[in-house]
């Protein structure tokens, strides 16, 4: 999936994740828990009453669907996340002592954390969570519980113990440091006894074996990669009967009741995902992918499947996700204007024209309301959603894209004044504009990065599209947030009636590149450098732009007072600056250029500065936010009379908790060893 996730920095967005402690006044009703670095809120379903009741009925089976595979999310994080979560589950249902104690509210800040990461390390950092409380303490609670309440769990014990304290057991979840072997210094469950060399020679292998093929799958998608007694490497496919099966079983099971009413051409699309989850065919997955992207008429829509490849450090395996949403009609203006013009904006591109698309086909792109979040998209989810993933679908049937603004409103909504932009942005005039255009900045970039970031371009003949290898990710997200940022300000979008004028993309880069540079530091943890994909891709454009423009100061870091300012003083210059490098990224992608991406990816987008970082982190800490938010999902209800459907009500529940643990009552399915 190419993804785009809420920007720390951007105005309306840090508002959101506002100060800890006790909710701001008019903020309570949307943020239901705070905790260490995050805020959860809940978003509401606009339209959802006046759906005809096929299309309620729709949401609803769609919606069991995507959380029948959260268990399949948290073992493909690592080997011990199942257990881990049931064992603190069963701990804090259970325990009879004092919960007011220190250590308890450790433990129970613990298991928030491991609900919220779908396993043991932090969501985005990657590293293992440090507890705050005992291992002599948590062996104390787990003694004080009858055994039978832990049931096939008291045999593991020991083993969570050592996964939750021993700082040398599944450190991290995703390494990405040249020069290591990511896959056996990773703890992710994609590889279990498997080199990078061997794995890339493995699926090197299979791409060789298909050179030819025109239309080739997405070689290890949906299995994990092991060795069988005799060490041969083999695939453990995920589908009914392989991996995962108890799991899928439960998401076939809903996606039949929602095939049964859905319509044409769906209820088509529908079959041919249960199909691949029966098979565990990649050409079925393909089929699927190709009759989803030609369906732009249906209001109901829904992701669920192995899509995303950011945890694999070799970009080959996809996480388990989903989300189920509806058409925002009203809001759909913007990218209806922006891809009707697809063409006019791929052909005017800075892009070496070799690398251009010479016809845009099937670009479609809405503004969407979701539904329910699911997987890897639950209780983060992104703000903008761009598939399929496969080159050669896109480049032949095209893509869809959508931005999702219910997400974004409640962000909106639980948005105070926190003293952000008095503490980061130097220039009235700047906080003026990111008040005034803030939001429309961030809402058309993510709409451009997209819409048509993720599907513009083209490579050469040749090249697969896999040869970037473990800085792919980075560098696909790095392009397509350049075609955003470079047509922001485009006259373009005056002439479509998108912005008023410049402003709004002076409101925009003023923000990302204070972002890129600095404000996302605050995400990263003292003496680590940047490891998560989209955070390596913002540094990267920033620090490429501001040591490329030095010489004519077009960004400038400022000190005033003691602190550090990033200014822009030449916008225009800044635009020019994007476009070359998208030039540049362009090349390196369609050319396949791994030596080049490696270059670019870890000299500017990996390594932290120290005393910047402990500037920003300082800053952070006084204005006390947190800069991480999640939600929590609706609850849907059939209603029935006499044995018919005859409407589906919805709720909005307004405790983290009770969510998180009547999921793991009610939608596990998987044994804790998988």
């Amino acid at each position: 999936m190419k993804r785009l996730f809420p920007l720390v920095s951007m105005t309306f967005m840090i508002t959101a994740l506002t100060s800890c402690g006790d909710a701001p006044k008019g903020a309570a009703p949307w943020i239901v828990d705070r905790f260490d670095d995050i805020k959860v809120i809940r978003y509401e379903v606009p339209g959802f009453e006046a759906l005809p009741l096929e299309q309620k009925e729709l949401i609803y089976y769609l919606a069991q669907a995507a959380k029948c595979g959260r268990d399949i999310l948290y073992d493909q994080n690592c080997v011990v996340n199942l257990p881990v979560r049931r064992t603190l589950e069963v701990v804090y249902e259970n325990y009879a002592g004092d919960r007011t104690t220190a250590e308890w509210q450790a433990l129970e800040k613990y298991l928030k954390k491991v609900w919220f990461a779908n396993g043991i390390h932090h969501h985005y950092s990657n590293d293992k969570f440090t507890p705050e409380f005992t291992e002599s303490y948590f062996l104390e609670l787990c003694e004080s519980i009858p055994v039978e309440r832990f049931g096939d769990l008291q045999p593991m014990i020991a083993t969570v113990s050592r996964a939750i304290f021993d700082p040398a057991a599944y450190p991290t979840r995703l390494n990405q440091r040249a020069g290591d072997d990511l896959l056996l210094t990773s703890s992710g469950n994609y590889y279990r006894g498997v080199s990078q060399t061997e794995a890339e020679s493995f699926y090197a292998g299979m791409a060789a074996a298909d050179a030819r093929d025109p239309e080739p799958v997405s070689y290890g998608l949906n299995s994990q990669l092991v060795k069988d007694d005799a060490g041969k490497l083999v695939e453990r496919t995920w589908k009914v009967g392989g991996m995962y099966s108890a799991a899928i079983e439960r998401i076939v099971y809903w996606l039949e009741k929602a095939e049964s009413v859905a319509q044409e051409p769906q209820k088509s699309n529908l079959a041919a995902l249960i199909a691949y989850y029966r098979s565990g065919d990649l050409k079925e997955f393909d089929r699927y992918n190709i009759g989803w992207v030609r369906d732009t008429v249906s209001n109901v829509d829904f992701v669920n499947g192995f899509i995303e490849t950011y945890g694999d450090p070799l970009g080959f395996k996809a996480s388990w996700e989903s989300i189920v949403n509806f058409v925002d009609s009203a809001a759909c203006h913007r990218t209806e204007a922006i891809s009707s013009n697809a063409q006019w904006f791929e052909d005017h591109s800075p892009v070496d024209p070799q690398y251009r698309k010479k016809e845009v086909k099937g670009v479609s792109a809405k503004v969407i309301t979701v539904a329910m979040l699911g997987g890897d998209c639950y209780p983060a989810t992104p703000i903008g959603i761009n598939l399929p993933n496969a080159d050669w679908i896109r480049k032949e049937y095209g893509s869809k894209s959508v931005t999702i603004d219910n997400i974004t409103y409640a962000y909106d909504q639980a948005a105070h004044g926190n003293g952000f932009n008095e503490e980061f942005v130097l220039r009235a005039e700047d906080r003026e504009r990111m008040d005034k255009y803030g939001k429309l900045a961030d809402d058309l970039h993510t709409d451009l990065h997209e819409c048509l970031g993720h599907g513009s371009g083209q490579l050469a003949p040749g090249v697969t599209g896999s040869e970037l290898r473990s800085y792919g990710s980075t560098l696909e997200e790095a392009r397509a947030d350049l075609f955003g940022l470079y047509y922001l300000g485009d006259e373009k979008l005056v002439e479509l009636g998108l912005v008023p004028s410049f402003d709004v993309a002076k409101a925009g880069y003023a923000n990302y590149v204070m972002n890129g540079l600095m404000t996302q530091l605050a995400r990263i943890e003292p003496g680590k450098n940047i490891e998560e994909s989209h955070m390596r891709n913002r540094k990267l454009i920033s620090e490429w732009c501001y040591e490329r423009g030095k010489a004519d100061k077009v960004i400038e870091l400022v000190q005033e007072n003691g602190k550090t300012y990033v200014v822009v003083n030449d916008f225009e210059k800044l635009r020019g600056l994007f476009g070359e490098l998208l030039r540049e990224v362009q090349r390196i992608k369609s050319e396949g250029d791994y030596e080049a991406g490696k270059e670019l990816v870890e000299r500017y987008g990996v390594q932290v500065e120290p005393t910047l970082h402990n500037e920003v982190l300082e800053r952070y800490a006084a204005l006390h936010i947190e800069p991480y938010g999640g939600f929590v999902n609706p609850e849907y209800e059939l209603v029935e009379q006499d044995g018919k459907v005859v409407d589906v009500k919805i709720s909005y529940p307004a405790n983290y908790v009770e969510q998180m643990l009547d999921y793991s009552k009610n939608y596990s399915y998987l044994p804790n060893v998988n």
